[in-house]
């Protein structure tokens, strides 16, 4: 079951990623409408999807490659559908939703069965810890989607002429803005995920802080983004620079979430798992 109700909402993903692209190219009313109703379902099923692993699996389903990037994209794909009702961005949902499709496929092409937790996993800190954490990468990827759009509107601007991108492209004021309140969604969640995985190492091995690969990546992602909303708030950097520093501190935050896991052996490593 939980197999078919993942490809039926790979399947409305695929769907509704054409109707987006679709729609940046004709900016069609009724392509929107479709654009959003394919979406909701294909998260809901999604949804759905996450809950019927739990269930087989016995526990919280983040702790496979499979389950942690099936996971990360729904809460990609949640966070955008909040963010376009909030915002009614559906420009957006052309740029975010290929990329959301691709972890999704990613996720589908590692499927495997449900495996025992190691003892070490087998702990309640497994879901605040996973919970807030990935939560944190959602919207990191919600404020590098946002980035990338915002430099391709200035430089259209820059250009001094109406090409393609101009009049499809939010004002960049409005980018920017919106850029910074997902940024202080997001600081606060990694911040947290990186507390309660300091506790929940402290229970299950003994130690806070063993500078695991894991372990530093994320502090330098944590430093990367505290960087980013300091220089915000003391020496004004907005704008492009700001842009800029996101599209950094993704790669430090994707980077920290699967190259870490699957190129350095630590305790966080998929394969020892």
């Amino acid at each position: 079951m939980y197999k078919t109700v993942l490809i039926t909402a790979v399947v409305l993903y695929a769907f509704s990623t054409l109707h987006y692209l679709v729609y940046i190219v004709y900016r069609n009313e009724k392509v929107q409408k479709m654009c959003r109703i394919t979406f909701s379902i294909a998260v809901v099923l999604h949804l759905v999807a996450v809950l019927v692993r739990w269930k087989e699996a016995g526990h919280f389903p983040v702790t496979t490659l499979h389950e942690s990037l099936s996971f990360y994209s729904l809460l990609i794909a949640a966070g955008y559908a909040l963010l376009e009702v909030k915002f009614n961005l559906p420009v957006v949902g052309a740029f975010l939703s290929p990329l959301n499709l691709i972890f999704l496929l990613a996720a589908l092409a590692s499927l495997q069965s449900p495996r025992p937790l190691p003892p070490a996993l087998r702990s309640p800190w497994l879901h605040i810890h996973g919970i807030t954490s990935f939560a944190g990468e959602a919207a990191f990827t919600l404020s590098f989607i946002l980035s990338v759009i915002y430099l391709l509107q200035e430089r259209e601007i820059k250009k001094k002429k109406m090409g393609f991108f101009f009049r499809r492209l939010p004002p960049l004021n409005k980018l920017d803005e919106i850029n910074y309140k997902i940024l202080t969604i997001g600081f606060p969640l990694l911040t947290i995920g990186i507390i309660t995985g300091a506790v929940w190492a402290n229970t299950a091995w003994g130690s806070y802080w063993s500078w695991d690969p894991k372990e530093t990546w994320s502090l330098i992602t944590w430093l990367v983004y505290a960087g980013i909303l300091h220089s915000r708030l003391t020496a004004g950097w907005r704008g492009r620079r700001a842009a800029i520093l996101c599209i950094v501190g993704y790669a430090c935050a994707l980077f920290t979430f699967l190259g870490v896991n699957l190129l350095l052996p630590g305790l966080h490593s998929y394969s020892s798992m």
